[in-house]
């Protein structure tokens, strides 16, 4: 028995929000809100938070300062039943902070990276690695620590005691490194959306970098957004790469009021990710991913409406009736 389901690697801060806002104020103005809910935020993060909801047993590894943002996402996180006992504390900089402005049209954030911008692939030690039955990374930069998260994978896959997945995350460099696909033999699920997967593949459209992508993968899934997700599986021929088949599983979206999109990737990488510690389907994975998802945008913040394991079965049965 592992110490937890998933061991989850990257960044955390605390989310401000701001709803229905039509425009920032100009120069010298002050305008008043009607409420600023502060939750956890950040990429890795709203997966842990995602995924000790659903009662998977979670732990965290990742920066925070000894601050009062840092100690609310560490508490947040503890009433989970999360561990945070991988949480490194940092002298050097303040918990991150990410302003977030929304409204029915669009959303725009100013973000303080703060303790973030300590991260590193290496503070996961091999130790740390061996009591977690999956592991899931973010943080990837491209050429800035491509080396360091292909050497972590190795190391991984070389331990065969557990699984790993990685989501990419925008790539604000604009250099969308190439040789990404080098570290997909390593990876049991891949996550990206659908501008990152065409950015990354440099293809046209969604099958295309599906079909490129998943024949350097086991399992690479495509967040699409209003229409739901798909995933290329490769299935080899008793572990022949070169006789392998690219299976095509496709899951559709679940139509509800969305309130604020921040997040939804995340809660969808929960959900799928729930779906396969569990050993469901792709296609059940995908749809429990795409359950959470779409939960999540109903209200403000990343993870606030996150459903509990109980109400993600409901909600999915309900609207298969």
């Amino acid at each position: 028995m592992k110490k937890w389901d998933i061991l989850i690697y990257g960044d955390a801060n605390v989310d401000l929000l701001v709803q229905d806002i039509a425009a920032l104020p100009p120069s010298g103005e002050e305008h008043l809100v009607p409420s600023m809910p502060m939750c956890v935020g950040g990429g890795a993060a709203n997966v842990l938070m995602g995924a000790a909801k659903l009662g998977l047993r979670t732990a965290f590894c990742g920066v925070l300062a000894d601050d009062i943002h840092g100690r609310f996402v560490t508490e947040e996180m503890q009433k989970l039943s999360a561990d945070t006992s991988l949480i490194r504390i940092s002298d050097k900089h303040s918990t991150g902070i990410s302003i977030s402005f929304t409204n029915r049209e669009n959303r725009c954030f100013l973000t303080l990276r703060g303790t973030n911008e300590e991260l590193d692939v290496s503070m996961l030690t091999e130790d740390m690695m061996r009591q977690a039955g999956h592991i899931h990374l973010t943080g990837y930069a491209g050429s800035a620590n491509h080396e360091e998260y292909k050497a972590i994978l190795m190391l991984i896959h070389k331990m065969k005691e557990t699984t790993v997945s990685m989501d990419v995350g925008w790539d604000d460099t604009g250099e969308w490194k190439k040789e990404i696909v080098e570290l997909f033999p390593y990876i049991d699920v891949f996550f990206m959306n659908e501008t990152e997967a065409l950015h990354y593949s440099r293809k046209e459209s969604v099958d295309e970098a599906l079909q490129f992508f998943a024949s350097f993968g086991r399992q690479v899934v495509i967040k699409i957004g209003s229409k739901g997700s798909v995933a290329g599986v490769r299935n080899m021929a008793e572990g022949n790469l070169q006789d392998a088949v690219i299976d095509i599983v496709q899951a559709g979206p679940f139509q509800v009021q969305a309130v604020d999109t921040t997040g939804a990737g995340d809660s969808f990488n929960a959900g799928f990710l729930y779906g396969f510690v569990k050993k469901a389907s792709v296609e059940d994975c995908l749809t429990y991913g795409n359950a959470c998802g779409a939960l999540s945008v109903t209200a403000l913040g990343g993870n606030t409406a996150f459903p509990d394991e109980a109400g993600l079965k409901a909600f999915i049965s309900s609207r298969k009736q």
